[in-house]
Order: C-alpha cells, then sequence, then structure tokens
C-alpha cells in the first residue's frame, strides 16, 4: 500500500503540528508492512534540518519539478497535489492539520486529522481574516474527507457540533508524546539552569505561547496564597505576558515570577525535571501536549476544567475553573512537596502516560488507513 501524507508542517514546524506529523510517520514506519510505501508530499523540501530528520526508512518526499516558483507551489498545493497523488498511484492519503486539497475524494480516500476548532468556539481569540482562513479549509476537508481523526473526545464534540458531521465518521486517535523528556537529568544542569535564571524556590511549572487562552495569569494571580512557590512560564511571547508582568507587580510578586522565551530543548528537559508542579490553566485546547510532557518527567499537574484537559491529564492530576486563582492555589497546595496528594499523582501520571505511546496510536492510525485504503 501506498500511503500519502501531507508533509508541508512536518517539513517547516519544529513544533506543535511539525512534532505531531514526525513522530507519528516514523513511528508508523516501523509498523507498516515491507512492502508499503510512506510518501511524503510537500510543495518545496522544507528546512534543511528538518528534513534530515523527517524521512524515515520507508518514507520518501515527493516535491514538484517547479518548487522554486512560489506562484505555482501555491497552485500545486490546491490543484497539484491531487494529480501527483493519481500519478504516483496512492492508495490512501492524510492529511494531518485539518486541510485536505480540493477535489481529493474523487481520486484517492482521505483521512483527515483535525487537532481543535477554538477558532469557531472562540473566534475572539482570532485575527477575523484568521478565522476566516481556518474556517474555510475545515468545512472544505470535512467535505473531502472519507474518515475523520480527532485527536480528543473535546474535538469530537465540536467537530459534530460545528460540522454537523455524523458521529461514526469520527474517530478518536489521541496525539502521541515524544519521550524526550522523560529521562533523568544530570544533577549539575538543573543547578547550571536554576544558577542562570536565578530559580532560588521551588516553582510551578508553565510551557506554552504565552497568550490569553493559554492563561497562565491564574499561576501570577494564585502566588499570594502560596508561600516561598515561584512560577516559571515558558514559551514564546505576544503582548499577553505584558498584562503578567503588570499583573505580578500590582500584586507584589514580580520577584517571583520568570518569564523565559526561546529556551533550547536541554534547558526545557531540566526545567521539567526541576519543578515541584506543572500548572495548565488554559482556557481551551484541543490535546495539552505539555501535561504529557510533564508526566512522563514525574510533575504532578494542577489544569484548568472547561475543555480536553482532563482527558490529557487522566485521574491524578487536579482540575479548577480556570477563573478561580485561589481555587488553582489550594489545588497546587495538595500537589506540593509533603502535599496529600502528590506521591499519588506523580504514580498515576506515569502510567496514564503509557496508553499515548507512539507505537500503540501508529498503529491506531495504520488500522483506519488499512479499512479504508484502496
Amino acid at each position: 500500500m501506498k500511503i500519502g501524507v501531507d508533509a508541508r508542517k512536518i517539513l517547516r514546524n519544529a513544533t506543535g503540528l511539525g512534532n505531531y506529523g514526525r513522530t507519528l510517520v516514523c513511528n508508523m514506519s516501523e509498523l507498516i508492512a515491507n512492502n508499503d510505501r510512506l510518501l511524503l508530499f510537500s510543495p518545496d523540501e522544507g528546512k534543511p534540518a528538518l528534513k534530515a530528520i523527517s524521512i524515515p526508512q520507508k518514507g520518501e518526499l515527493v516535491v514538484p519539478t517547479n518548487s522554486s516558483i512560489p506562484l505555482y507551489k501555491r497552485w500545486w498545493q490546491l490543484k497539484g497535489m491531487v494529480k501527483d497523488l493519481r500519478k504516483h498511484e496512492v492508495n490512501v492519503f492524510h492529511g494531518l492539520n485539518a486541510e485536505l486539497p480540493k477535489g481529493i475524494s474523487k481520486v484517492v480516500p482521505a483521512i483527515l486529522t483535525v487537532h481543535d476548532l477554538i477558532f469557531l468556539c472562540h473566534p475572539e481569540w482570532y485575527k477575523p481574516i484568521d478565522r476566516w482562513l481556518y474556517t474555510r479549509r475545515f468545512y472544505n476537508a470535512i467535505n473531502e474527507a472519507t474518515h475523520i481523526i480527532a485527536i480528543s473526545e473535546c474535538t469530537k464534540r465540536d467537530i459534530i457540533e460545528y460540522g454537523k458531521v455524523p458521529e461514526e465518521k469520527i474517530s478518536v486517535i489521541y496525539q502521541s508524546c515524544s519521550t524526550r523528556f522523560a529521562s533523568p537529568v544530570d544533577v549539575s544542569l538543573k543547578h547550571k539552569v536554576r544558577e542562570k535564571y536565578h530559580l532560588t524556590n521551588d516553582f510551578i511549572l508553565f510551557v506554552g505561547t504565552i497568550e490569553e487562552r493559554k492563561n497562565a495569569l491564574e499561576i501570577v494571580e494564585a502566588l499570594p496564597y502560596l508561600e516561598g512557590v515561584d512560577a516559571v512560564i515558558v514559551g514564546r511571547r505576544t503582548p499577553y505576558a505584558d498584562r503578567i508582568e503588570a499583573k505580578a507587580r500590582e500584586l507584589g510578586v514580580a520577584g517571583r515570577v520568570h518569564l523565559l522565551s526561546g529556551i533550547d530543548d536541554e534547558t526545557l528537559h531540566a526545567l521539567y525535571h526541576s519543578a515541584v508542579v506543572f500548572g495548565y490553566p488554559s482556557r481551551y485546547e484541543g490535546f495539552g501536549i505539555p501535561i504529557i510532557e510533564a508526566m512522563e518527567a514525574g510533575l504532578p499537574v494542577v489544569a484548568a476544567t472547561g475543555s480536553c484537559l482532563e482527558e490529557a491529564g487522566g485521574k491524578g492530576s487536579l482540575y479548577v475553573s480556570p477563573d478561580d486563582p485561589k481555587a488553582f492555589a489550594e489545588a497546587i497546595k495538595h500537589m506540593l512537596p509533603g502535599g496529600d496528594w502528590r506521591e499519588q499523582a506523580i504514580c498515576e501520571g506515569l502510567e496514564y502516560v503509557k496508553k499515548f505511546d507512539g507505537k500503540k496510536v501508529a498503529q491506531q492510525v495504520i488500522d483506519i488507513y488499512n479499512r479504508y485504503g484502496k
């Protein structure tokens, strides 16, 4: 069987959707039959560093001959890819990023992964042009799709509500997570990172874009209810970061709030293994990969209610309203060293993350290909 994959994000995005695609493709390459092939379709060869780690043993990159011409690349994404799928006799195609080219359903069975519909659930968090573009792509894709993979039950419910898609057309297959943060960290590296960023106290760790939706402000607002605990907020800055810093000054906790951007994986690895609790008060997510990373590192988790985070964190984590800093602080206290829920949360978390094993997830996706591939 020839399996076609939309590889644009795989070859261009170092995080997020790129990680999802690379992890899935690499695991599938180890599981598919010896005579099966993974064809990675892209309008260009992407970033050299990502290309070097993205083409698996049973994979092949398919790029149009005129990939250096910007207008041609755009045409290829809209029309040319479908012609190349026919040319390469692809048996099933997977759109990894909630997109499918128009007309693909007439050529090959198309599987579609949808990560979230936040642009429909909370349009106020998006620019009008982005909302319009994402909405248009989504409705085209669900009309072209033979079958849809939702990465959480929450996303599945949203697809049914906003897309009016029959439930039987959707399978929930959770996103796998790289295990790069699971291994222990050398004590000297942890000490070096603490010294570099002046982290003298125990700290709550948050990882994610520093934006309104992810609501890291609640962690800062919880600090006055907690003694001897700092907040380390790691991620790409947006104007929302200024609000966090202003609130920290207003509450008199500015010295306990550390906003870090542009850090490398080695530093993030050390932070996961140096923190005492992982806090994730996000208002809405499609899944919540940082929660999985934290539990793999042996961190107890406190997260927000209201979307899919209970699915990511399992029963061992604690969940509170994203609008109640005092309740968030009380939940944190249960998870601090000596807290009554800490050890159980860590043990249950380490067991729970096994369900997101990359091979298990990849096999579930392959089963979908085998069901619909021709």
